[in-house]
């Protein structure tokens, strides 16, 4: 049986402070990249992830520094949540040199293993084989280093998921897989492309725990996260992976210019009016933890942060010639003029 979280539990008002941070961050580089392609200031291709906040939000806050990510090409907020520096991330979507690859990788291709994120992926379901490899390397070493790997709920139609998921529930692996169903592979929406109705009722097939959270209540998964990184750094003693299931929703379409056709007006609708970085807002008013002042200058920070970042690299050069066999090969192969 499913697992469910309770919405809006728990939490530290320091801890859940950050979340807003992270949040307020993760929405203004979004609402900026949008701003800046929309009027033609700048060019770049990039996968929106606004809406989906609240999940690298709770990523953020619940795994340590020396825990490692995967994610996919829709990872701006999953980058910013595990540390990775906005010059980087700019930099690299509009190829320049600041950017995490050297601007040479792109917006699907991007990585910093010093915060902890080892591999940004273009390919749907490509994700969870190299999140197994490095889950069975912390294992070996003795170590309850914990792998998250990110995904779509497209990404469970794969073989290479489910291969993945078998491997990592048979070995007891450190890991944890986590979905944020945003109910569209691309523009295929998932009751036209499976027969569950909950993602992570797939889970019990592996012989792994299965739950299913409200992936616009950043409390929800946080909780879930501290649950499942719990299970996974005991390892065989009783433990193993676990599979997330977030549910939410994209608001700017597959891509950045998707004019959403085959989303229904009323279901955008609703998914808008629960947008959840204004919800986790009135919870922190409502409780007490943070007045109006407090979140307005978070805001008004995190706005600055991108401006400050956005500077950057616009005035970064792009690569340079000699860049293109650079990090390519181990001896750099020198072709004739």
């Amino acid at each position: 049986m499913v697992g469910r979280v309770t919405p809006m539990s728990g939490g530290t008002a320091g801890a859940e402070r950050r979340l807003y941070e992270l949040m307020a961050l993760m929405k203004a580089a979004d609402d900026r990249l949008s701003k800046g392609i929309g009027t033609g200031e700048f060019m770049c291709v990039y996968w929106p992830s606004r809406g989906q906040e609240a999940i690298a939000a709770a990523m953020g806050v619940a795994l340590r520094p020396d825990d490692q990510l995967v994610t996919t090409y829709r990872g701006l907020h999953d980058l910013i949540g595990k540390g990775v520096p906005l010059e980087e991330i700019y930099g690299e979507m509009m190829g320049r040199t600041v950017g995490a690859g050297r601007g040479k990788g792109g917006t699907m291709h991007i990585a910093n293993p010093d915060k902890g994120v080892m591999l940004s992926t273009g390919i749907v379901g490509a994700g969870p084989p190299v999140a197994v490899g490095l889950a069975m390397a912390a294992q070996r070493r003795g170590s309850d280093r914990v792998t998250v790997v990110s995904f779509g709920d497209g990404a469970t139609n794969t073989g290479s998921f489910h291969e993945a998921a078998n491997m990592a529930a048979l070995w007891d692996l450190p890991m944890v897989f986590l979905c944020q169903n945003n109910l569209y592979a691309e523009m295929t929406p998932t009751s036209d492309t499976m027969k569950l109705e909950h993602v992570a009722d797939r889970a019990a097939g592996y012989g792994m725990p299965g739950v299913r959270v409200d992936g616009n209540d950043p409390l929800a998964v946080r909780s879930a996260l501290d649950d499942a990184l719990r299970r996974a750094r005991a390892g065989g003693n009783g433990g193993g992976p676990t599979f997330i299931e977030c549910v939410t929703f994209r608001f700017r379409g597959h891509y950045f210019g998707d004019r959403m056709p085959y989303i229904p007006e009323d279901q955008l609708a609703a998914a808008m009016a629960a947008d959840p970085v204004p919800r986790f807002r009135g919870h922190l008013l409502d409780a007490g933890i943070c007045d109006a002042d407090e979140l307005d200058r978070i805001d008004r920070e995190a706005l600055a942060a991108v401006e400050t970042a956005l500077h950057t690299v616009l005035g970064a050069d792009s690569p340079a010639i000699d860049e293109l066999d650079r990090d390519v090969y181990a001896t750099p192969i020198t072709f004739p003029v």
